[in-house]
């Protein structure tokens, strides 16, 4: 028989670094793609995502037993990818480097969606973020509410604001396709 999640957490809260392995690996990967789609940057999303595993690992004593890890796990590289974003070295390779330079040639922007990535970012940091736990990390607006601390409402508004917002861009994506 497996351990539960709550066996897993009081575990790893006692330094059971294998039981913390076993909770935050399969989560990895949707860090990954939620890291991913906030900052463009395959580099700097592993760096955030390999850095909130570490922080997860210092802050599980503020886990509760019955927690959701997942939200828990996902709000933490949130957290991150904002404190990333909002960096002034952020800023400044946004610029020095040329979109074309970031996502590869015409062919692979195609395949990958690049004009959904380009469109995304366009929106204000709020609105893509919740876009991208909605739609690249699959999260109910619940999950999502609690991994960027704000109402469930709240979560509703930015992602019909940028959804809005990116209108425009679909038309070119939805030809692609």
């Amino acid at each position: 028989m497996s351990p539960t999640t709550y066996d897993l957490i009081r575990l790893a809260k006692a330094g059971d670094r294998q039981a913390f392995d076993d909770l935050v690996t399969p989560l990895m990967p949707q860090g990954f793609r939620l890291a991913y789609g906030m900052l463009f940057d395959r580099e700097a999303a592993q760096d955030a995502v390999q850095e909130a595993a570490l922080r997860a690992w210092r802050k599980l004593a503020n886990v509760r037993p019955d927690a959701e890890i997942r939200p828990w796990f996902l709000a933490i590289v949130a957290n991150k990818c904002r404190d990333v974003a909002g960096g002034r070295w952020r800023s400044v390779l946004k610029f020095a480097v040329s979109p074309e330079q970031q996502t590869g040639g015409h062919e692979d922007r195609v395949v990958v969606g690049a004009d959904v990535r380009a469109a995304l970012r366009r929106l204000p940091f709020e609105q893509r973020e919740v876009l991208v736990l909605r739609y690249y990390g699959d999260l109910s607006v619940d999950e999502i509410a609690a991994i960027v601390h704000v109402p469930a409402g709240t979560v509703k508004s930015r992602i019909n604001r940028g959804i809005a917002a990116m209108r425009p861009y679909f038309g070119l994506v939805e030809a692609l396709i």
